[in-house]
Formats: C-alpha cells, sequence, structure tokens
C-alpha cells in the first residue's frame, strides 16, 4: 500500500479502478459524517485557509524565506526543540530526509549497509531509493507483522553500520513495541556499534502507547526524521532531527539532491500551525480510535459477519486496520454505497488484497472523527454489512 493521499488522489482514464475511486472521493466531499478530513479531500480554496491560521504562530509581517531562514529556519528550531535534539533541518519529502541521514551515517560508520524491517516505508514504496540512489545496503531483519526483537537485532548474521526503525510501522497495522522492547532493540544495536535512525514519519502520536515524552521517545536514536503532513495536516515537507554535526552534512546533501527549494514559506507555515492546532489533539484522537474499533468489533459481530479483525485490537495510535473476508471490489463497492446512500464514511480508504477471499483497509481518526459516538459506528457498521452480497454473509 502507498500513502493515503498518494494512492487516493491518483486517478487516471487507464486505471480499471478510477471510477470507483471518483466516486469514493466525491461522496467523501459531501458526507455529514467522516472519521478524518484529509487535505487532498479539499478544494485549493479550502486548503488555502490553513494559512489564515498562521497569524498566530508566526511574525507574518517577517520577510519571506529564500532557500531557508525565515520562517523554515523558525520550523526547524521549533521541531529540534520538540525533539529534544541539537538541531533539525527541512526537507521537502520524507524520502529524500532518510537517504541523506543514512547516507551520512555511512560516512561516518564505514559501512553502507542498513538494517530495517521488511515492510518499512524505504522497502515498499521508494522503489529501491536506498540503493539505488543512496548507495546504501538494505537488509532485512525481519517479515514478521511486528518490530524486529533485540534477539534479531543482536543475533542478526553480517554487520550493519545502521539500524532504522519505523515508528509506528504502517504497512503491518501503525504498530509499535512496548517501551521495554523498545529500548531493548536500541541498546542490542548499540552493543553492535551501529547507529538508530527512527523513521518517525508519524512519531508524533507514539507517546500514548509509549507514555512518555517526544523528546524521551527521540532520545533513544542518534537520528529521528518526523513529517508534517501525516498527522499535523501541513501541506507536505519533513524534517531531519539530531546531533548539530550530522544535520549540517545533512544540509549540503539536501542541496546536491535538489532539496534546496527557493521558497518553502506555505508549507513551513502549514507545519507551523499544525504543530500549534493539531499536536496537542493528537492523544485526544488516539483515545477515540480505541472507542472507534472497539465499536467496529462490536458491530460486525452483531451484524454476522463470519469473520472479521481491527488490528491492532487496541489501536496503538489514531491509525488502524480492518481486515474482512471479502474480496477487495467487493468492500469497496459496498463502502461507496454505503456514504453515498447514508451519508457516513465508515470506510474511505482503498481495499487492499490481503490474501484469497480476504482484504484490509486502513481507518484513520481525526478531528471530524470525534464526533461519532460508539453506537453512531455500530449503526454505520449495519449499514455497510447491508450493502455487501447476501450470499457473502
Amino acid at each position: 500500500m502507498t500513502d493515503t493521499a498518494e494512492r487516493d488522489d491518483q486517478v487516471t482514464d487507464e486505471d480499471p479502478g478510477a471510477r470507483l475511486r471518483e466516486r469514493r472521493l466525491a461522496a467523501h466531499r459531501t458526507a455529514r459524517r467522516v472519521f478524518a478530513r484529509f487535505g487532498f479531500h479539499m478544494t485549493l480554496r479550502e486548503r488555502l485557509a490553513v494559512l489564515e491560521e498562521a497569524e498566530g504562530v508566526h511574525d507574518l509581517d517577517e520577510l519571506s524565506d529564500i532557500y531557508g531562514g525565515g520562517v523554515v529556519e523558525a520550523l526547524e528550531t521549533k521541531v529540534a526543540g520538540l525533539l529534544g535534539t541539537e538541531a533539525a533541518v527541512f526537507f521537502p519529502t520524507g524520502t529524500m530526509a532518510q537517504q541523506v541521514a543514512l547516507r551520512c551515517w555511512a560516512g561516518r560508520t564505514g559501512n553502507p549497509t542498513v538494517a530495517l524491517h521488511a515492510l518499512s516505508h524505504p522497502e515498499v514504496h521508494e522503489r529501491n531509493a536506498f540503493s539505488e540512489v543512496g548507495g546504501l545496503r538494505p537488509v532485512r531483519l525481519t517479515e514478521e507483522p511486528r518490530l524486529p526483537t533485540a534477539a534479531e537485532v543482536r543475533d542478526f548474521e553480517e554487520p550493519f553500520g545502521a539500524l532504522m526503525l519505523e515508528l509506528p510501522l504502517r504497512d503491518v497495522g501503525f504498530v509499535l513495541p512496548a517501551w521495554e522492547e523498545l529500548t531493548a532493540v536500541v541498546q542490542a544495536a548499540r552493543d553492535r556499534d551501529a547507529v538508530v535512525h527512527f523513521d518517525g514519519a508519524r512519531l508524533w502520536e507514539s507517546t500514548v502507547h509509549f507514555g512518555r515524552p517526544l523528546e524521551e521517545i527521540a532520545g533513544l536514536a542518534d537520528s529521528v526524521y518526523v513529517s508534517f503532513y501525516k498527522s499535523l495536516e501541513a501541506f507536505g515537507g519533513a524534517a531531519l532531527a539530531g546531533p548539530r554535526e550530522l544535520v549540517e552534512e545533512a544540509r549540503t546533501w539536501r542541496h546536491r539532491y535538489g532539496g534546496m527549494v527557493f521558497q518553502q514559506f506555505p508549507t513551513a507555515l502549514s507545519a507551523l500551525v499544525g504543530l500549534e492546532r493539531q499536536l496537542p489533539r493528537l492523544p485526544e484522537y488516539v483515545a477515540h480510535a480505541r472507542v472507534v474499533a472497539a465499536a467496529l468489533r462490536e458491530g460486525f459481530a452483531a451484524a454476522g459477519v463470519p469473520w472479521a479483525r481491527v488490528h491492532p485490537e487496541v489501536p496503538h495510535t489514531h491509525d488502524f486496520q480492518v481486515w474482512l473476508p471479502y474480496e477487495p471490489d467487493v468492500l469497496a463497492e459496498a463502502a461507496v454505497r454505503t456514504v453515498e446512500e447514508t451519508g457516513a464514511v465508515l470506510f474511505g480508504s482503498a481495499w487492499d488484497r490481503g490474501g484469497p477471499g480476504l482484504a484490509r483497509t486502513e481507518v484513520h481518526v481525526r478531528a471530524a472523527g470525534l464526533e461519532w459516538t460508539a453506537e453512531d459506528v455500530k449503526a454505520a457498521v449495519a449499514e455497510f454489512v447491508a450493502r455487501l452480497p447476501e450470499q457473502l454473509r
């Protein structure tokens, strides 16, 4: 699966599922009730309205940025403070930020091998960028639907210079390890003289599961990447945070990679708005995601669906997976018909095949989702199941 925005906002005439995606997006825009409204669901005018909120988070009378500085520098300082690192540097994309971070570490360790999970973002969604562009050599610690264990790190059969951990691991259900497991994994890498890098695209919302502040979580790693759009609802962008010397080298490589963009003030301002407005609300979203997940389980059981799974059973963040025993196209059609006919979006993301007669989707709970009660969710499940073919129930 690709990121939600990348998957749902690309519609071409050649794509056999184009019409269904068009219907889903159109229905989502007019729905009276949704779990989340992302930027790609909005018009340009609606997105630009985000910048109207910037008045209270940054001085709009200062000169705009030119190749960094100004508002971009303010954002970098803010992120470093939140994560407790010496410095941070803005990047236009997380793909670029992580390639740069890990090639910088490879130069320091003398080892270009990066140990990671088989389903981590660079392995699944970046077209082999680590090896094709970064000169890095990824090795897979595990394919299990969880983060690597300390034993897997400690006993891996060949040396590696860096361990990359995606927190949370999106493609297996936005899962996180227990705090004790995470600290043990980090120590196992240290015992092998490897550096630790966190792919923290969604690290912001991990504080609830870990029961620790951001700076303590980030403090386990040698460097951390964070995204500004996945949970903070900014226009895009990312940051790499860590030791000042690493960050300064990363600025040089950012230029070489083509990431030295002339002006980034719209993205930087939207990120500052996200840090001010969305970051404090993430624990609330995580708590309500757990209410939604429990109601989904109860709703499918009451509707008589032969097998249904919410994963994780208690979500680790405000995002999680739902698995159902039907073909993806059957579920996608039922989901679209449900919102077209009831105005409530139960499943707004694509369905992907998880095996023969088995499909999965992602549920994302944001501010709009707080309006749903558990009973609302169960009622929506009943409406959805009623639109599945009779012979499959």
